[in-house]
Order: C-alpha cells, then structure tokens, then sequence
C-alpha cells in the first residue's frame, strides 16, 4: 500500500538516501534537512542558515551515522546521532552544487556543479585535491564506481558522459550522446520524425554493485546503459523509458542473476526495469557487420532492445525529483521525492 511521509518539510523535497542502519535522510529547498526513522517519523531536522537548497545528500559508506549534504556551493558534515550543526563544512565549489558521491572507503567526496567542474574533496586531509573541468555546461551527476575507490563517471548538460581516474585531471574516456543518439535515429526506421529535436542533455548516473556498467538518464526520454573495460566505455542497451526526461536512474540490486533499475521521470512516472543478464553482456558481432563501423554497436543494441522489460510502472501525477530503493521494515519499496513537501513510498512486492 503507497504511503506518504508528511511533516518533515515546508518546500519541494530534492533529494533523498539511506544509511546501512535504514535511517532515511531528505534535503529540501531553503535550506531543510530531515532525517526519518523507517517507518517514516521524523526523528531529526536542521535548517543550513544559508537557506541554499539541499539538492545532494550522501550516507558515509563506512560510518553510517555520518551524513554529508551539499547545499549552494557548501558540502557539510553531520552526524545523526547528534543531528543539529554541522560537525563541519566545506565551500569547495565556486558554483551551485548539483550532486555528491562518496567513494567506498569513505576518503574521497566528489562534488558536480553548475559551471560543470567536479570537485574532489579528501576527507583525510580535508582539502581539495582534484578539480575535474572538462563539462562545458551544467554537471547534473557524478558517481564513484563501487570497487574502484579511484574512479568515477559523470555527466551534464553538454549531452555528455565522462569516465575519470583520480590519477589523472583529465577525463580517460568521452561519449557524446548527441553522436549516439544520431546513430539511433539512423538505426530505428520506427522512430517518429524530429526525435532529434529534444535533444539527451544527461540528468542524471547510476553505478551497479559491479562497477563495470553504469545508467545514464537523459532528456530524450531514454536510458542508455554502458558497459566500462578498461580505460573506456561503449554503449550497450538504449531504450524509451519515458515520454519527457528522465531526471532518475537508480540501480536497485541483483536476484538470481537479474539486474533491476529504477527511472523516474519529468512524465511523473516511476517504474522498475528488468535488465536481464543476457542483456547486459556484450554481443556477438555477426560475421557480415562492418566492424569498423560505429554503426555496428547501435545495431546489437537495437537487437537486444526487446528484452527490456518493465517490471512495474507507477503513474506517480508528479515530477520525478529523486528516487531511492529501500528496504524497509522487511519490506521492499521505492521512495520517490517530488515538488510537493511530502515522501511517497511505493511497495515493490517480491522481486
């Protein structure tokens, strides 16, 4: 049964997380911050006097009662335990601050912002220590790869998605989605015409548990996935999610070999993916292919396409703003935060 969480914001919630021990944690426009228990009281709220809006919130991998949140151009440290003031705070970013990743040792914090740099904090040593600019619009997302402290992908408004190494300050790998999005049009005979007109600015990035493939939401409506080897990736599945952008992608875990996503969109739709594990491995080429042609990748991915199915689909009515798979009380389910000042929390039943 869909429940609501009222009562722990004034404004449109942002963004959302969960900590190890199931504590849920909110920012909101103006400055609020809340944090829930998990059966969805409020158990703690601040407000940042800067009133910036909390638009990036991350639980510390290592410590789970250590939560950042980035709010304007400032990252700040709280604990949960004693959730009043900032244990301490951060201005790293010369503008507004989109989105926060934290690597899985808990040491390096990355901050994706307006002018399309990403920040690099060392949590040790409590200094900037990597500026990576190469974004010549607006950063939306940036994600650290599980098992792989040191790498991360990000993407923006420039319609492209940057593979980094903290070793080197610029990016090892670039695909633009206006290219790929060309060779699918060329592709899809069935596309209907002036696709190309809403053009895939990237919203938004999800890292699955392995690290090797990663969703990347855009404007167009759909979701691209990509598979990582090495020091470069290529696409591998390309599908129409949503009728308007997709402000959200989440991977949600693995069952029994299945991999399953979570998109949210500008259409006020959330639903759930099967990705199975046939799709996400890589194609055999055909003998015949040109395989000196780009073309030959859009061609398997348009093959495989079908196999993507929705699980679930949730006619949520509002924007999509954050989404966040949970497992609460024993049970299953989605959180999804929107322009209204309350959470909806959608069961997702036995996966």
């Amino acid at each position: 049964m869909t429940a609501k969480w009222d009562s722990g914001h004034s404004g449109a919630i942002l963004s959302l997380a969960i900590s190890k021990e199931r504590i849920v944690a909110s920012g909101a426009e103006c400055g609020e911050l809340t944090i829930w228990s998990e059966q969805g009281h409020p158990i703690g709220k601040l407000h940042f006097h800067d009133n910036d809006d909390v638009a990036g919130i991350v639980f510390s991998p290592t410590s789970p009662t250590k939560l950042y949140a980035s709010h304007g151009e400032t990252v700040s440290l709280l604990d949960t335990r004693v959730f009043r003031e900032p244990v301490e705070s951060f201005t790293i970013n010369k503008e507004e601050i989109n989105c926060i990743s934290v690597n899985e040792l808990d040491s390096l914090l990355a901050a994706a912002d307006d002018s399309g740099a990403v920040k690099v904090l060392d949590l040790q040593a409590k200094k900037v220590c990597r500026t990576l600019q190469r974004h010549t619009n607006i950063c939306s997302a940036v994600a650290f790869r599980p098992n792989r402290p040191q790498s991360l992908v990000s993407c923006g408004l420039d319609m492209q998605v940057m593979l980094w190494n903290m070793q080197k300050a610029r990016p090892l790998w670039i695909t633009n989605l206006q290219h790929l999005a060309q060779d699918e049009e060329d592709m899809d005979s069935h596309q209907s015409p002036g696709q190309l007109f809403n053009p895939p600015l990237a919203h938004s990035l999800s890292v699955s548990s392995c690290g090797n493939v990663f969703g990347c939401g855009a404007e167009d409506g759909k979701i691209r996935l990509f598979r990582i080897s090495g020091t470069r990736f290529e696409e591998e599945l390309c599908f129409k999610a949503h009728t308007q952008g997709v402000s959200q992608v989440s991977f949600v875990g693995h069952n029994d070999g299945e991999t399953f996503l979570l998109s949210g969109g500008n259409d006020g739709r959330v639903c759930l993916w099967d990705i199975s594990k046939d799709t996400t491995q890589p194609q055999k080429q055909k003998p015949n292919s040109r395989r000196s042609s780009s073309n030959v990748k859009v061609r398997q991915m348009v093959e495989v396409a079908p196999k993507v199915r929705s699980k679930l689909c949730f006619e949520h009515g509002e924007k999509v703003n954050w989404i966040l798979g949970a497992e609460l009380q024993g049970t299953k389910a989605v959180l999804v935060a929107d322009p209204s000042s309350s959470i909806t929390v959608y069961p997702l039943g036995e996966l």
